[in-house]
């Protein structure tokens, strides 16, 4: 049975989550965390539960969502797994970090390609890639069938979409992402957002503005 911790970091308030299992072997995934109590606290909750971090994954590389990455990177040594067209998001960081007043290193580490519709494995617990663009270009989420939940990051939220007014944002296309890949799913199915409280795929095709 898969246990989901959420934590909210950063001045962003983004949703960084830890996916961890029975065997104690986990994800993390979109690191948001932000200086030292931040990263501590992360680090304690898998210290305390004696978990074995097995990859780092990102639903997509907007800075919100990897102020912690080169920290988790360092202290954890796993490879991070992303979509290949959001390579580019994650190189802009520094760029989009100067924006906001702040220096932000470029990340230095493994970095592997998830593809659409792969299978990525926590020991026989399955996730399937749905590669759901517009709010960033090769922006994924992590779909467990099983226990019906998906790991959206931001393309859904809770009465709301993602933004799309940032670099290679597409509105058009964020909502042919939700119709046709998230929508699709079974209504009891949980989503974890990259902000906010969690909703379900239910509740957000009767109730969503947007649609």
């Amino acid at each position: 049975m898969l246990q989901i911790r959420s934590f909210v970091f950063n001045p962003f308030s983004e949703n960084t989550y830890v996916v961890y299992n029975g065997h104690k072997n986990a994800f993390i995934i979109d690191p948001g965390n932000f200086g030292t109590e931040e990263t501590r606290l992360l680090q304690n909750f898998i210290e305390e539960n004696d978990l074995k971090i097995q990859n780092i994954l990102l639903t997509h590389a907007h800075i919100d969502h990897v102020l912690g990455l080169q920290t988790v990177y360092n202290l954890y040594n796993v490879p991070v797994l992303l979509h290949e067209t959001e390579k580019e998001i994650l190189d802009r960081n520094p760029m989009d970090a100067n924006r906001f007043g702040f220096f932000f290193k470029p990340f230095e580490g493994e970095i592997q390609f998830l593809k659409e519709n792969e299978v990525l494995k926590l020991d026989k617990d399955e996730f399937k890639i749905l590669h759901v663009p517009g709010h960033s270009p090769g922006h994924i989420a992590f779909h467990n069938e099983a226990q019906k939940f998906v790991v959206s990051g931001d393309v859904l939220f809770e009465g709301s979409i993602g933004r799309t007014d940032l670099y290679k944002g597409n509105h058009e296309q964020l909502l042919e992402s939700i119709r046709t890949k998230l929508f699709i799913l079974d209504g009891d199915t949980k989503v974890y957002n990259g902000h906010g409280n969690p909703t379900t795929i239910g509740f957000e095709k009767d109730y969503n503005p947007f649609f």
